[in-house]
């Protein structure tokens, strides 16, 4: 496992490796190791330690990484030396359809579609006039395509922000002369935290949507009330009416002392899909190990759990509402904002 466990970003890295964790414990297995390294949200250092991991190491299946960057980085040169890796974040478009592999899977999503739901939820509440931003990386650039594609208004302003900005002045000036009636925006982690508070500051009184990214349970007592109100979208919430995610959410919190996010939910579907293929095959027999992982035979915290032809999943994506529980700001689930949605590269893909 390469994860983000310090700095810019590290409570995502926390959440996926805790998650993660929580399922190899329950599991009962003593014969999975688990190698945990930080790679500090950077690219070089993600490489190095890919390196090794697989020439020292002599892992048989990597997974953790949270940023899209630092997957590009790391999973194409691990899977074509014939790792096996299991991503419970990133999931850049690059990887999902010309560039994909057999030994690739996403148990989170493909990075558009929880866009593609906002764009779809915009639809829904009769925004016609977006103003949309994201940070110039391929995640944030995967964010504005993903609610573009599904969005049918029309676009008040589109910007890139910085990867790791934190002073928004700038873009929240421009929202206010734009004339949109809506607001769009990917900027997880602290940057999220950032704008949320500048916006809900600065008086504009927009409607907000965005992705789990910046309304997470991590994040949010962060935010506080400037979040409240906010629908955002997400494939998991704590709410999903299933005795697997009900069990995780408390056991979760037993362990950790704190509500999991959707990356803590993450990491727990990707140790248990890790799991399921290990009762049938090891790695070791890549055909056998790769068949046991496409069939996914595992209790998803999502409920039922497929993947798609490119190894990507084919999910819901809900419409949550931020609230507050007591003195706790959480999400609940409003609707669907797409069905069984899979995602627009896996006809590019062949293996």
């Amino acid at each position: 496992m390469i994860t983000t466990l310090s700095g810019g970003g590290a409570g995502l890295g926390i959440d996926v490796r805790d998650g993660f964790m929580l399922a190899i414990g329950q599991s009962g297995r003593n014969d999975i190791e688990v190698i945990i390294e930080d790679d500090q949200r950077k690219p070089d250092i993600a490489v190095q330690l890919a390196d090794k991991m697989i020439q020292s190491e002599k892992v048989d299946v990597m997974t953790g990484i949270i940023w899209s960057n630092l997957a590009m980085a790391v999973i194409p040169s691990s899977v074509s030396q014939g790792k096996f890796y299991l991503s419970p974040n990133a999931g850049p478009s690059a990887l999902a359809g010309k560039g994909c592999h057999r030994n690739y899977f996403n148990v989170a999503w493909q990075n558009d579609n929880l866009h593609e739901a906002a764009g779809a939820y915009a639809n829904s509440a009769d925004y016609n006039n977006s103003f949309i931003l994201a940070p110039n990386y391929p995640a944030g650039q995967d964010a504005l395509t993903g609610y573009k594609r599904m969005y049918d208004g029309e676009l008040a302003g589109e910007v890139f922000t910085k990867l790791g900005q934190t002073d928004y002045a700038s873009e929240i000036a421009q929202i206010r002369a734009s004339g949109a009636d809506s607001v769009f925006f990917f900027l997880p982690g602290g940057m999220g935290i950032s704008f949320l508070k500048q916006y809900a500051d600065s008086g504009i009184n927009l409607p907000v949507v965005g992705p789990a990214f910046s309304f997470d349970q991590g994040i949010l007592q962060a935010v506080g009330d400037a979040a409240l109100g906010v629908v955002n979208t997400s494939q998991w919430n704590k709410d999903i009416d299933n005795g697997t995610n009900a069990a995780f959410v408390d056991t979760f919190q037993a362990e950790y002392g704190r509500l999991p996010s959707l990356y803590a939910s993450q990491g727990f579907d990707t140790a248990n899909l890790l799991i399921s293929a290990l009762k049938v095959a090891n790695p070791g027999d890549a055909d056998a190990f790769r068949a046991a992982l496409e069939a996914a035979d595992f209790n998803s915290t999502r409920g039922d759990f497929k993947f798609g032809s490119n190894h990507n999943p084919i999910q819901n994506i809900y419409a949550r509402e931020v609230i507050k529980e007591g003195d706790v700001y959480t999400n609940k689930i409003i609707g669907v904002a797409l069905e069984n949605h899979s995602d627009a590269y896996a006809a590019e893909c062949s293996f």
